[in-house]
């Protein structure tokens, strides 16, 4: 059976580092139920590595499909540059 993997997107809303988090950036965030439940989220920052960062670092964002569409569109553009 295929699982379908919603994206997720969060905005960041506090940076100890703003060479890795910008504060009001969209970043995207990967499932980690570890992370979570040490109340962290896994997101791909600034230097397009994903890292585990405060969960309270961020405000999470619900997309609709369509939109959600086109966010996937242009991240795997983006990784093919």
């Amino acid at each position: 059976m295929l699982t379908y993997n919603k994206l997720k997107f969060a905005v960041c809303i506090n940076s100890d580092d703003p060479d890795l988090l910008t504060p009001r950036m969209l970043y995207q965030v990967l499932s980690d139920n570890n992370a979570a439940r040490a109340d962290y989220v896994r997101v791909i920052d600034n230097e397009g590595e994903d890292y585990l960062y405060p969960a309270d670092y961020f405000i999470m964002i619900d997309f609709p499909i369509p939109e959600e569409n086109r966010l996937s569109q242009i991240l795997s553009r983006s990784a093919d540059i």
